[in-house]
């Protein structure tokens, strides 16, 4: 039964993988069995010989993903060096905390390139490749502002909400195709990213209080979601936002 789990000779083709979630999820899927081609502004060796020593193959591409024109490139490459891709894994976001008053439009433009366009974009050069191979995954990392507002953070929660949204348009066009477009939402997770909400008391406890698993999430809470959606055992999921958040929407 563990066999459709398996992703032993399929390669991923992961953004955002240097800490964090995406390096927990990352390592998953090397460990059920994928090469795994990471790509990040800054070269992780660390990520890379964890990858490595799971018998697989990794390698890391250095490239700003707000740097749009050249996600053609960037894929061509890593096609080159695999020979194909089967799962594209879109985890790179970036964060900017502003009044939406004072909101400054150069972080606005930067957070919408890196968490949306580059995510669309990524969506397109990869999935042309897996239209012409008939087959293929694409899981891209939503958040709880793809359904709620927040507080200071406009960009992140209009990008986040784009991503939920054209996912299932991209679902409607290629799951007969024979290719899986879904989003994992993560809730509240102890990251880099979320270092002030967990140093403000008042509004951890706030969170915590609606958290029913009562924690905060982690790292590695995201792989189970994330190799799921890479393997076989999903092959009739389509369009759809898994949420991994303790329960915080069902609240």
């Amino acid at each position: 039964m563990l066999d459709i789990f398996n992703l032993q000779g399929k390669t991923a083709l992961f953004t955002g993988a240097n800490r964090g979630l995406g390096k927990a999820m990352a390592i998953g899927l090397a460990k059920a069995g994928a090469n795994v081609a990471v790509v990040g502004r800054t070269p992780d060796q660390d990520v890379i010989d964890q990858i490595n020593t799971q018998g697989v193959c990794g390698k890391f591409y250095v490239h700003d993903l707000a740097d749009i024109d050249g996600i053609p490139a960037l894929v061509a490459k890593v096609e080159a060096d695999f020979g194909r891709i089967d799962i594209l894994v879109n985890n790179a976001g970036v964060q900017s905390r502003h009044k939406a008053a004072e909101f400054p439009r150069q972080d606005w433009n930067y957070v919408i390139d890196v968490n949306m366009n580059a995510v669309f974009f990524m969506c397109q050069e990869v999935g042309k490749r897996m239209l012409a191979q008939k087959s293929g995954k694409i899981i891209n990392i939503a958040s709880l502002l793809s359904f709620q507002g927040g507080l200071t953070v406009p960009a992140y929660a209009a990008s986040k909400g784009a991503v939920a949204q054209f996912t299932k348009s991209l679902s409607n066009e290629w799951a007969s195709q024979g290719i899986n477009v879904n989003c994992i939402a993560p809730g509240y997770m102890d990251t880099e990213m979320n270092t002030a909400l967990m140093a403000d008391a008042t509004r951890s406890r706030q969170i915590m209080e609606r958290i029913p698993a009562g924690r905060w999430g982690k790292p590695q809470d995201m792989v189970g979601a994330a190799i799921y959606l890479a393997s076989g055992a999903s092959d009739y999921v389509n369009g759809t936002i898994i949420t991994v958040d303790g329960g915080w929407m069902g609240r």
